[in-house]
């Protein structure tokens, strides 16, 4: 089916995973598919820019067959207005006490949809999918310039554990 159909079949549902019902104002939040993969990956091109629609869409293939990740589409009326991806994660999370722990691997909205609730309601729809597979915390990371993120980070509930500065170093003369 061709994306342009499949958008127009989806529109005529009223289904919202994640939230359940479309929101106040006027879109909705839905679990993402596979037949979704060309949507999550034109939306998060424009986040992660360093990467192709391909390299993205591959990406996203692998991870959504694994049981702990999920994604999800925000819509606005047939348009695709943002995204998140979220996943468990059972190593050490900074600032947390559990495992696993949900965390926000990602989350983008066009533009002309920021501050409207659209990345809260995909925020939550993400947290509700991590309590339901037995997390009792959530987590994220945002780059220490990215004062956008920093901002929603915090007014949406989260409180930063800790900043911190990472380091890596070739390996030389390493035996054959």
């Amino acid at each position: 089916m061709e994306r342009k159909a499949y958008v127009e079949e989806k529109m005529k549902k009223d289904i919202c995973s994640g939230t359940g019902k479309e929101h106040q104002d006027g879109f909705r939040v839905e679990k993402a598919h596979v037949r979704d993969l060309a949507i999550l990956a034109e939306l998060a091109v424009q986040m992660w820019e360093g990467h192709t629609l391909q390299e993205l869409e591959e990406d996203f293939a692998e991870t959504m067959q694994k049981p702990d990740a999920c994604f999800f589409l925000a819509w606005a009326g047939a348009l695709p207005v943002g995204f998140a991806q979220c996943q468990l994660r059972h190593d050490y999370v900074e600032g947390t006490d559990s495992t696993p722990v949900g965390y926000l691997e990602g989350i983008f909205v066009r533009k002309d949809f920021r501050h409207s609730g659209c990345a809260k309601a995909l925020l939550e729809a993400c947290e509700k999918w991590a309590g339901e597979m037995g997390c009792r915390e959530f987590a994220s990371d945002c780059e220490p310039g990215n004062t956008d993120s920093l901002g929603f980070h915090l007014s949406t509930g989260f409180a930063e554990a800790n900043r911190i500065i990472c380091f890596v170093k070739k390996i030389e003369n390493l035996p054959s």
